[in-house]
């Protein structure tokens, strides 16, 4: 079974999480918008179903697609100690260039 971080390093599965994340789709609608065959769509479908990204319902002759937020809460866990680290670094420019655009103001006075 794929997991998160490998459903989500393909750019085309990212495509599609996108899609799915705005309104449900059916997999025409995501053929249509990816602008890929429709054998490629359901092969990223399945995948991004077995790593339990996106589920999926009939409705008619169709499938439609919706996101499954939860897994992404492990990925956003991950990624807050590195956005602390981000904050942190451009806190510090922030505090850099403010102190040169004073230094300049007061060297232009």
């Amino acid at each position: 079974m794929p997991d998160v971080y490998d459903a989500l390093a393909d750019p085309v599965r990212r495509q599609i999480l996108d899609l799915v994340r705005e309104r449900e789709r059916s997999v025409n609608e995501i053929v249509e918008a990816c602008r890929l065959p429709q054998p490629g769509v359901s092969k990223q479908l399945r995948y991004l179903h077995e790593a339990g990204l996106v589920t999926s319902r009939p409705e008619g002759p169709k499938r439609i697609y919706s996101l499954r937020p939860e897994p992404l809460a492990e990925v956003d866990a991950w990624l807050a100690n590195y956005r602390r680290a981000w904050v942190g670094h451009l806190d510090a420019l922030e505090k850099a260039l403010d102190e040169e655009a004073r230094r300049s103001r007061r060297r232009t006075r």
